[in-house]
């Protein structure tokens, strides 16, 4: 959903490598850089990563694709629901409620201390990192827990992560949970959702029964009993759909 917005696909080493070149040079991989231990080892580096992606989804404008997926919700009597593994904060920014999100896997919006020394997280508003383009490290201030003065990390859950601080997506969770019982008929409209991470899969898989529009690039194989699949990118497959209906 979000490289049709022009960021970038983490997929495979190649991909992040494009994004992230002084990271090819160190032999980093996604998994590497993704793991809360590279905060305690290389905090400069670590927050290079992070500030810079959260710098590039700030400024990131959303493609057509969700405001087609907005209409669509208007026009049902209880609306949509967002559940995505994306961590940019894309889906609110395009003007989808808060109260109809669910972020299974957090946000780079908001941070947690990185020893967890409280079950509480905070916004990143303030945090506007400076991030050195050719070494990818951070040169402006990291940011601190408010409590105890430790390192704070993005509010996101990582590789071998067991100190994510998951309260207020158990609360979007609940949400979830009220409104998927309150409606029926329910059509699952899955977008870039891959293998390799199946959360969003499963989910889709789990609640379609048999509605299921599942469309992806090159992974857009569905069982025909959950529903059907598109293989292209998410805002031109959008589209189509909407010229057809």
């Amino acid at each position: 959903m979000g490289v049709d917005s022009g960021l970038p696909d983490f997929r495979g080493s190649e991909g992040f490598w494009r994004a992230y070149p002084a990271l090819q040079h160190q032999g980093s991989s996604f998994e590497d850089m993704a793991n809360p231990a590279r905060f305690a080892e290389h905090p400069e580096l670590a927050w290079g990563f992070y500030g810079h992606r959260l710098k590039l989804y700030r400024e990131t404008v959303p493609h057509e694709g969700f405001a087609i997926l907005r209409r669509w919700a208007d026009r049902m009597v209880h609306g949509a629901f967002v559940f995505t593994s994306n961590v940019d904060g894309q889906f609110q920014k395009a003007g989808f409620l808060e109260s109809r999100v669910y972020e299974c896997h957090g946000s780079i919006h908001a941070l947690q201390c990185l020893e967890a020394c409280a079950n509480d997280t905070w916004s990143a508003e303030e945090f506007r990192p400076l991030v050195n383009e050719k070494t990818s490290l951070l040169e402006s201030p990291m940011p601190r827990c408010p409590r105890c003065g430790s390192l704070a990390r993005p509010n996101i859950l990582m590789f071998g992560d067991w100190a994510w601080v998951d309260v207020p997506y158990e609360k979007q969770r609940e949400r979830l949970a009220a409104w998927t019982s309150s409606v029926s008929k329910l059509v699952v409209v899955e977008l870039g959702a891959g293998k390799a991470l199946p959360t969003v899969r499963r989910f889709s898989e789990k609640s379609a029964r048999n509605r299921l529009i599942r469309i992806h690039p090159r992974e857009a194989s569905t069982n025909p009993s959950h529903g059907v699949g598109i293989e292209g990118g998410a805002a031109a497959m959008l589209r189509l759909l909407d010229a057809r209906l």
